[in-house]
C-alpha cells in the first residue's frame, strides 16, 4: 500500500499553507489574542468560500468532492497555524446543518461529559451519543453511536439555561460546561462515523502542531547563540531536536493510514501518537527557546496549550486505548 502524498494533494497542502499564511498569519493570529476569543465570522466565510468546510460533499450538493484524507491534509494545515474555532464540528456538519458547508454558520460540538467550545458564539451545536467505551454525562441526549444537530430556539434555551462558561486554559478556546438536559434536534445518520472521522481530524491538527513545533525548535537552536556558537551545536538540543523529528513523523504516519482505511483502531492509535507528538514536542520546544519560551510573547506556548486542549477532546488517551484493546480481543 503506498501512502505517498499525489501531486494533487501536495498541491492541496500548499494551497491551504498558502490561504491560511495569508488569512491567519502570526500578525492575525496575534491580534486574534490580544482582541478577545470571538469567532472571527469573516475568516470563517473565507474559509467557507475556500471550501474548507465542503470539501467531502459531493460536487452536485456544491461541494469539492474530495475524501477523508485530503481532509487530514487541510486539518494538519490548520493545526500548523493554530487556526481557532470548531473547525471540526463545522466541518462535519457541512450539509447536514444549513449554512456550515458555506462558512455562515458555526457549529460546536458537545461530547458526553466534556466541556463544549466556542458555544456562545455557535449557531449549531452537534452533539454526539456517548462513545461504547464512555459513560453518558450530564447533557447528553442521543443513544450510543447516534448524534444529532440542535439549533436555533432548543440551543438558544441550552446556552441560556443548562450551560455556564468554565476557565479554559486555552486563551483561543472559550469553554462551556452543559449540566442540564439538552433539546430536540435533528437526528444525523453515521453517528459512530463522525465520532470517528473527528477523532482523525483531531489527530491531525495535532500532526500539524507537533510538525510546526519541531521547526521552531530547530530554527531557534540554529539562530541562538551560547558561548559563541549556536545552541543547536549541543549535542544536548540536538537529541532534543531529533526526537521531536521522531515523534511527528512516528505520528504522521499512523494518521495518514488511518486516513486511508478509516478504520476505528487505527484512528486510535494514531489519536494517541499525535496526542503525544503535539504535547511532548510543544514541550521539548519550550525547552529549546529556554526563559523565552516561557514569555507571552513566544507562540510555543500557545501550541502545548492548545495541544493539551485538543487531547481530551474528541477521544481521550483512556478512551482509545480501551478501543485499542478491544480490537485485540
Amino acid at each position: 500500500m503506498d501512502f505517498q502524498l499525489s501531486d494533487d494533494q501536495r498541491a492541496l497542502r500548499a494551497g491551504v499553507r498558502e490561504l491560511l499564511a495569508g488569512r491567519f498569519g502570526r500578525d492575525r493570529m496575534r491580534a486574534a489574542l490580544d482582541g478577545g476569543t470571538g469567532i472571527d465570522r469573516a475568516l470563517w466565510r473565507e474559509l467557507g468560500e475556500a471550501g474548507f468546510f465542503a470539501l467531502r460533499l459531493p460536487e452536485t450538493e456544491g461541494g469539492v468532492g474530495l475524501g477523508l484524507p485530503e481532509s487530514v491534509l487541510l486539518f494538519e494545515e490548520a493545526g500548523r497555524s493554530l487556526l481557532p474555532g470548531p473547525l471540526i464540528a463545522t466541518h462535519l456538519a457541512a450539509g447536514a446543518v444549513k449554512g456550515a458547508a458555506e462558512g455562515e454558520t458555526v457549529v460546536a460540538v458537545l461530547d458526553a461529559g466534556q466541556p463544549v467550545g466556542h458555544l456562545g458564539d455557535a449557531d449549531g451545536l452537534l452533539v454526539l451519543g456517548p462513545g461504547e467505551a464512555r459513560t453518558p454525562g450530564p447533557g447528553s441526549g442521543p443513544e450510543p453511536g447516534e448524534a444529532r444537530a440542535v439549533t436555533g430556539g432548543a440551543l438558544r434555551d441550552v446556552v441560556r439555561e443548562a450551560a455556564r462558561p468554565v476557565r479554559s486554559l486555552d486563551p483561543f478556546t472559550p469553554l462551556w460546561r452543559v449540566t442540564g438536559p439538552v433539546g430536540p434536534g435533528e437526528l444525523l445518520s453515521g453517528g459512530a462515523r463522525l465520532r470517528d472521522e473527528g477523532a482523525l481530524l483531531a489527530a491531525a491538527e495535532q500532526l500539524g502542531s507537533a510538525a510546526r513545533t519541531t521547526e521552531m525548535a530547530v530554527q531557534h537552536a540554529g539562530e541562538r547563540e551560547q558561548f559563541g556558537s549556536p545552541i543547536g551545536s549541543f549535542q544536548a538540543v540536538k537529541h532534543l531536536c531529533a526526537g521531536m523529528l521522531v515523534r511527528a513523523e512516528l505520528a504522521r504516519s499512523a494518521v495518514y493510514a488511518a486516513a486511508v482505511t478509516a478504520d476505528r483502531a487505527e484512528i486510535a492509535g494514531a489519536k494517541l501518537l499525535a496526542d503525544d507528538a503535539a504535547v511532548r514536542n510543544a514541550r521539548d520546544c519550550l525547552q529549546v527557546h529556554g526563559g523565552m519560551g516561557f514569555t507571552w510573547e513566544a507562540d510555543v506556548h500557545l501550541h502545548l496549550k492548545r495541544a493539551w486542549l485538543r487531547s481530551g477532546q474528541w477521544l481521550t488517551a483512556a478512551a482509545a486505548e480501551e478501543a485499542l484493546a478491544a480490537d485485540l480481543c
